[in-house]
Formats: structure tokens, C-alpha cells, sequence
């Protein structure tokens, strides 16, 4: 396993994330949930107490985190627990914002929660639509991007390659695929106009290769399981995406019927958070992006082991595809 952070210890970072969260009348009970599942399985703090843990203010934490990357990451973490406050309070975004400055952090998601507060629901949804049509093209499927292409009309050429996947072998990536679909019950990339097809076919990809369902927990898990597999903004901006769609609840895609909250707090969410980010920091390579049509002829066990995607710990758990 990749030890997340660089020139530090889990334990370190775990009190820099406890005094970024210890704002208002102290932590929640889901922030303290998710901190105790990241710090356990991710950060690798074996036999963690969090009551014994001296929380780390941000002159503090920025004087051990003095690597970018490991700056970056922290931030990253610290934005997840924000999410898992309800309500959000402005004592929890100026705390954020002031780690980020300590850190030499920044990026959009300071923008989102800061509207959340000084705009309401509706300013925040509003930044958020802006922020997603800026980076969903870039969590396309990188063989079907292409220039002029009508994103208002369905794609049948692209329906067709899909279905092609039928005529591969029953243990091929493209036959799991397949039955992704078959499973979910969602229609496949290509019969509704494109905007999100290329994303689709990208991220459902990853959901088969990774092995992880499609249920709100299960979403925020993938995410966070990327983010582990590789850093990068874009992996970022998916574990973003799915706390503001499932957890924050100001973003409402058009695929789910309501916003979702408080989605952490359900029984096994946090745990499978901190599981599925120790398994994504288990392989070898980021394989979201990759040409999945080149892979869909492989087997899918071949694919993953090229990728170093391990087995969940209990596959059965209802929240996995394995």
C-alpha cells in the first residue's frame, strides 16, 4: 500500500484533520465517524482513539505538511469532513479556509462551501452547476472525445459499440460491463443526448473495475477510492462532486430524484469510506481514465490484477460488485 502521506505520520495528520473539525460546539458525531474510519484504515492509525488524539491548529499542522502533495492531501480530507457537518456552519468554512491558507491551498471547492453559507442552498447549487460543467469533460472517456460534436442528440454508433460488448467472452471487462447495466437498470450511454455519455461510460467503467455498486454510500466510496489510487484534480473533483451530491445535498444531477444528505451516517457508509480509500491507495495505477475500450476484451479478474485492484474485504456487504 502507498503510504498516503509522504514526510509524516497517520496519527499527525489525524490530529491536524481532529483541530480542523473541532469548531462551534466541537466535532459532530459523522465527522468523528468518518475521521475514525479514514484514520483507521487509510492513514493506517491501528488501534486509534481519537480521544487521546491533541488536535493540531493550522500553524501547527503547516509545519509538518511542508510537501505540496501532502498539503494538497490534507486539504482534501479536511473537505470531506466538512461535508459531513449538518447544518453547516461558518465556523467549520472559515476553519477549512484557514488550513488552506496555512497550507498554501486553493481550489474551488473553497468557493462552494463559502456560498453554501453567504448565499444559501440555491447560491451554492448555483456554483456548483458552474463548477461541474467545467469538469466533467475532463472525467470523459478519453477515446470519445472529439470537436463539434452535438451534445444535444443521442448517440446511436455509440449504443451499437456497447452492445458489441455482448459478442466478447462471459468473463471479459465489456461482458461485466454489460451486465452493470443489466443490474442497475440505467440505460446505456448514447440513448439520451451526449453530455454525460462519455462521463457515463468512463464512470461506470470504474465502478465495474473497482467492484463497487452504485448505491449513494457505495458513490462517495468510489470517489474516495480514486482519489487514493491517484491524486489529481480530477479525482478530486469526483470525491467533490459526490459529498455535494450525497452528503452536502446542494447538487442534484438529473439521475437521482432528490437531493441527498447525511449520506455518511448511514450504518457501514463511514467504514466503507476508509476501507475502499485504503484499497484504491492499493493499486498500482488510476485506471478511470484509461481506454476501456482496448480493455473490454480482457478478462475483468486480468484487468484488475494489471491495475492492482484487491478483493473488499467482504464482498457480500451489499455495497460492492465484486
Amino acid at each position: 500500500m502507498t503510504k498516503p502521506f509522504t514526510h509524516v505520520d497517520g496519527t499527525t495528520v489525524v490530529g491536524g484533520l481532529l483541530g480542523g473539525i473541532t469548531v462551534a460546539d466541537g466535532p459532530t458525531d459523522e465527522q468523528l465517524a468518518v475521521l475514525q474510519a479514514v484514520g483507521s484504515h487509510y492513514l493506517g492509525c491501528d488501534d486509534l482513539d481519537l480521544s487521546k488524539v491533541a488536535p493540531l491548529g493550522p500553524a501547527d499542522i503547516a509545519d509538518v505538511l511542508r510537501d505540496h502533495h501532502d498539503a494538497r492531501r490534507f486539504h482534501q480530507l479536511h473537505v470531506a469532513l466538512e461535508a459531513a457537518r449538518h447544518p453547516q456552519a461558518p465556523a467549520q468554512v472559515d476553519a477549512v479556509e484557514r488550513y488552506a491558507d496555512a497550507l498554501g491551498v486553493s481550489g474551488a471547492d473553497l468557493q462552494l462551501f463559502r456560498s453554501l453559507i453567504d448565499e444559501g442552498l440555491d447560491g451554492a447549487a448555483r456554483d456548483y452547476r458552474r463548477f461541474v460543467q467545467g469538469e466533467t469533460p475532463l472525467r470523459a472517456e478519453p477515446t470519445l472525445v472529439r470537436e463539434g460534436q452535438d451534445l444535444t442528440a443521442p448517440e446511436p454508433e455509440l449504443v451499437e459499440r456497447l452492445h458489441a460488448f455482448a459478442d466478447l467472452d462471459e468473463d471479459s471487462l465489456g461482458r461485466a460491463f454489460l451486465r452493470f447495466y443489466e443490474r442497475t437498470g440505467l440505460n446505456l450511454p448514447g440513448n439520451d443526448p451526449a453530455l454525460m455519455n462519455h462521463f457515463y461510460v468512463a464512470h461506470d467503467m470504474t465502478h465495474v473495475i473497482a467492484g463497487i455498486g452504485t448505491s449513494a454510500p457505495s458513490e462517495i466510496s468510489l470517489s474516495g477510492f480514486m482519489l487514493a489510487m491517484e491524486d489529481n484534480d480530477i479525482n478530486f473533483s469526483a470525491l467533490l462532486s459526490s459529498l455535494i451530491i450525497h452528503e452536502a445535498g446542494f447538487g442534484q444531477p438529473t439521475s437521482i430524484k432528490a437531493a441527498e444528505t447525511e449520506t455518511l451516517t448511514r450504518p457501514g457508509a463511514p467504514e466503507l469510506l476508509g476501507r475502499e480509500m485504503a484499497r484504491g491507495a492499493k493499486c498500482t495505477a488510476d485506471f478511470s481514465l484509461v481506454d476501456h475500450f482496448a480493455l473490454a476484451p480482457l478478462p475483468l479478474a486480468e484487468v484488475r490484477a494489471k491495475f492492482g485492484v484487491v478483493a473488499p474485504d467482504n464482498p457480500e456487504d451489499g455495497f460492492h460488485i465484486w
